[in-house]
């Protein structure tokens, strides 16, 4: 998660074209060269040590536009694919009960 978030501050969409899962993965990442990304809080993690296949990061990105503070926050699925931890995507909410 903390390399995904500095290829978004540094704009290499290469790497993270490579870092994403292959059934997710779209075409291009068209990065807003209008956000300055600042400093990534991991706020929760599940999974991923050596030993598991799949994991969850919980985070919360800061970025500045236009001079006004902002942030980005979810819980994103990582898996293991070709011996390299990739991103899924988001994980879904769960349904809001009334």
């Amino acid at each position: 998660m903390r390399s995904r978030f500095s290829a978004f501050r540094v704009g290499d969409e290469t790497y993270l074209l490579r870092t994403w899962h292959p059934s997710t993965r779209p075409p291009h990442v068209g990065l807003d060269t209008s956000l300055r990304w600042q400093r990534l809080e991991v706020l929760q993690t599940t999974g991923g040590s050596y030993l598991d296949t799949e994991g969850t990061v919980h985070f919360r990105a800061h970025y500045v536009e236009r001079n006004r503070a902002g942030h980005l926050e979810e819980n994103s699925r990582f898996t293991v694919h070709d011996g390299a931890w990739l991103y899924v995507g988001p994980v879904p909410a769960p349904p809001r009960s009334a």
